[in-house]
């Protein structure tokens, strides 16, 4: 659409728009030119007022520890003493071989008398016997001698005592010249030789009952 008339534009479009600045009877002011600087002015000091805030103090807190309860202390048992029991040792004549034992009793000899062993192995030949297959001890040198030490070191099977001088301890009242069989051990209380060189009759009772050992 062609408008000729300049008047008509008011019915059309905003007066704000079209409208010269002179025709509204407005003053615009033009904007300030800002100014040309030839020299690099100086760096501008800025003082910032800086107020310091006081800093924000953490309430003190009063905190007690407490420590865990400790375990009560438990005493370690006392270890029982090891009560070491010492094999007793013995010197003693033969090697024990058949575990025949033969106690005796002298003072002034290590083992046996010269001429009483040599009787004892008259003896032991006739049950088919040596000097290897029993031992000879002579209790003098242990006095007392307990019958437990000996059946834990000899381990006899067959025990003959030589007067009552030679009967150990612990072995209770035994009957002269009568055999008995124990649970491990058959034993024959006799007598001495002293007893027997002196007397033909106590060396035939001697004799048949170590025949039955």
């Amino acid at each position: 659409m062609k408008v000729d008339n300049p008047q008509a534009f008011r019915f059309i479009m905003q007066d704000e728009i079209y409208l010269l600045n002179k025709d509204k009877g407005v003053n615009i002011t033009p904007p300030a030119t800002s100014p040309v600087v030839t020299d690099k002015p100086e760096a501008a000091t800025v003082t910032a007022e800086v107020t310091e805030q006081p800093s924000q103090i953490a309430p003190v807190v009063n905190v007690q520890l407490v420590s865990p309860p400790q375990p009560a202390a438990v005493a370690a048992p006392t270890p029982e003493p090891v009560i070491q029991t010492v094999e007793a040792e013995f010197n003693y004549l033969g090697k024990n071989n058949k575990n025949f034992l033969v106690l005796v009793n002298y003072t002034t000899e290590t083992h046996i008398a010269g001429t009483h062993l040599a009787a004892l192995q008259n003896i032991l030949k006739r049950k088919e016997l040596d000097l290897d297959d029993v031992a000879i001890l002579n209790v003098n040198k242990y006095a007392p001698v307990k019958l437990a030490a000996l059946a834990a070191f000899f381990a006899p099977t067959r025990l003959v005592i030589m007067g009552k001088d030679a009967l150990p301890v612990g072995i209770g009242n035994l009957p002269l010249n009568q055999p008995l069989q124990g649970k491990k051990t058959h034993v024959l209380y006799s007598f001495s030789f002293d007893e027997m060189m002196s007397s033909n009759d106590n060396k035939k009772i001697f004799w048949e009952h170590m025949k039955t050992l």
